[in-house]
């Protein structure tokens, strides 16, 4: 995979614009996620098991969410 650069060119509206302007290229890009993916290595087995862990979690935040709003 051919690396993707962020180029950003600070012109007269200032420093401060052009670094927010950075920020949503590198959000847009995925560079961030892909960083914090790369931190440390996870076996696929484990990382199987937390998306499992996070979906149930989804499941049972749905269901009490729908329980608190039909008592009658």
């Amino acid at each position: 995979m051919a690396a993707k650069t962020i180029e950003v060119k600070i012109d007269d509206r200032g420093v401060d614009r052009s670094l927010k302007k950075f920020k949503r290229l590198c959000e847009s890009y995925g560079v961030i996620r892909e960083y914090r993916k790369r931190q440390e290595y996870k076996k696929p087995s484990v990382r199987q098991k937390e998306k499992l862990a996070a979906a149930e979690k989804r499941r049972k935040k749905a269901e009490m969410k729908v329980s608190k709003t039909s008592k009658i």
